[in-house]
Parts: structure tokens; sequence; C-alpha cells
């Protein structure tokens, strides 16, 4: 009996050992060798519309871009609208209500291996659901929240998908821009923010501006893998749901703003209610050309020039 018992306490410590073990690894609090899948870029942008016909005249009619493929709901109602930038690129728009963030629903980024992005961020000690999901557009995601609350979408693409169905097609030469430079997010706390964004998911910083006297606003931060990048919105006391589409913000790049705006003041000639408005061009903080737009639910489309106006960006700010 003091044999058996001694073998029962053994394979009780082996059992509990192993267990610990794979505890630890699902939570990450243990040692991981888990490597970082690549980050490619923003796959798409997607916001909440109250109007999917008033959007589409802004989004289509007014900024040119073409509707690649809609999603339904279960009762046969349009859901969602993707319109095409690129062919990597989308916004998406949602014919829903907005949520608490405002009228931002999720940022995409795109990797190659959204499954082992999974089993990295695990083992960074991230919150991600239980499994890979097949999406309703024949992509793969996951979808997790940075420490703002922000949903961030992990998308990896499919052959047989319908965005990549769609490739070299609904790209018409009328579109205002042809790439989605970067999308701007609120963010009440650099620390957290930097832990998630450059910590883990190994974002660059490209550079710091400020439009107050004595703090830092924003924080641009690269992708790993590719040119796009994020801006970190700083604020110090946070906007209501309505206003948070001026910094919950999404950026065109076009290369040239003065020609874009008169291409977009032409549109509405004749034709106001495209865009009530008036349209500017501004040189920002970092002396690049730019315009701003608001949809007709408040979300920012800014049009961004990539090179700054004297071929020289400004300092960037020290300011805590």
């Amino acid at each position: 009996m003091c044999r058996i018992s001694v073998i029962s306490i053994r394979l009780f410590l082996v059992l509990l050992v192993t267990s610990a073990s794979s505890l630890f690894a699902q939570t990450g609090l243990g040692k991981t060798s888990s490597k970082r899948p690549p980050i490619f870029g923003i796959s798409h942008v997607a916001v909440y519309v109250s109007d999917l016909s008033k959007s589409r005249a802004f989004y289509k009619t007014f900024l040119g871009f073409d509707e690649a493929f809609s999603l339904k709901r279960p009762d046969g109602t349009e859901r969602m609208v993707a319109l095409k930038v690129n062919d990597d690129q989308f916004l998406e728009l949602f014919g829903e209500e907005a949520r608490a963030d405002g009228q931002l629903s999720h940022i995409a980024i795109s990797t190659n291996d959204a499954a082992g992005m999974k089993n990295y961020l695990v083992s960074r000690g991230v919150f991600v659901p239980d499994e890979v999901h097949n999406g309703q557009n024949g992509n793969y995601f996951f979808t997790v929240q940075d420490p703002d609350g922000h949903y961030l979408e992990i998308v990896e693409s499919k052959p047989d998908s319908l965005p990549a169905r769609t490739k070299g097609r609904f790209l018409p030469a009328a579109r205002i821009s042809n790439h989605i430079a970067h999308a701007g997010i609120l963010v009440g706390a650099a620390g957290p923010a930097m832990k998630f964004y450059r910590d883990i998911l190994g974002f660059r910083e490209l550079w710091r501006g400020s439009n107050a006297d004595n703090r830092q606003s924003w924080i641009s931060m690269k992708v790993p893998d590719g040119d796009d990048y994020f801006e970190l919105m700083l604020y110090q006391q946070l906007p209501p749901p309505r206003e948070r589409g001026i910094q919950n913000h999404v950026c065109l790049e076009v290369p040239d703003v003065a020609k874009a705006v008169a291409e977009l003041k032409s549109r509405i000639t004749g034709q106001p209610y495209l865009y009530p408005y008036a349209i500017e061009v501004l040189t920002g903080k970092d002396t690049k050309h730019q315009a701003n737009l608001l949809d007709p639910d408040g979300t920012r489309i800014e049009l961004l020039e990539s090179a700054p106006v004297d071929g020289k960006r400004a300092t960037a700010s020290g300011l805590p």
C-alpha cells in the first residue's frame, strides 16, 4: 500500500506540473519562444454609419471609391458595404448604431498567419478569443482589444475570399486616393498603448507632434513589416461619443492635396448636398499639406501628402 501510495503521489505531481506548464503557456505567464508573425499594414478601417445611402453618396459619388461587395444580415438587409481603396485595403461601412467608441467599429491589420499571431499574443499575456474565425467574407480573423478599448482585428487573407476575388477590379480612376496611410485612435495614456503596440506588436515610432504648448498630442507608430501607421491621439479628457470621429480618423494619402481639393470642389459644383462644408488646404505640424473632411456621421477623413512641403519634416515634439 505504501508503494502504491508513493507511485500515486508521483503521478499526481507529474500531472500537476504538466497542467501548470500548460496554464502558464496559455496565460503568457511563463517563458515562451513564440515568434510574432509579420504585420504588413492596415487591411481595412470599419466605421458605423446611420444611413447607408448618405454614406454611399459621400464615399462613392464624392470621394470616388467603388463598392466591391456587401454583407447581409440573416433577414436579408444590408449590414456592411466594402469600398475598395486598393487590392489590399478597404473602407467598411456598417449600417448599425454606433458603439461606445463613437463611429469607429474597428481597425484591421494584415498578417499571413492568424493562428500564429493568436498563439503569439497568448504567450504575451494578451486576452484573445478561443479560436480564429472564418469570416463571412472568407478571410481568417480574430479580434482583440487594445488598452483603450479599441477593437483591433487580425486578418489573414485567403485566396478564395470575397476581397481576394475583387483583385484588379473596382478601382476607378476617380477615387481620390489609392492608399490608407494611417488610422488615428484616441489614447488616454501613452504608457499602456506603447507597451501594446510597440513592445508586443512590434510597431516602430515614427514621429511625435503637439497641438498644445505643454503636452504631447499624438505619436505615430509604424507597422513592423510595412509602411502604414497608427496615430495615437492623446487626450486629457475623453470626448463624448459623437465627437470622437475627429480623433478616431482615417488618413488617405494623395500626391497633391491642392489638386485633390480642387477635384473635390468640382464634384460638388451644382451638387452641394454631396458635401456642404468648406474644404481648406492646410499645413500640418509635420509640415505636410493636408485637408480634412467629415463624413455624414462625423468621422474625419484626412487627405495627406506623403512628403513635407520643404522636404524636411519639423522636429518631433519632446513634450511629456
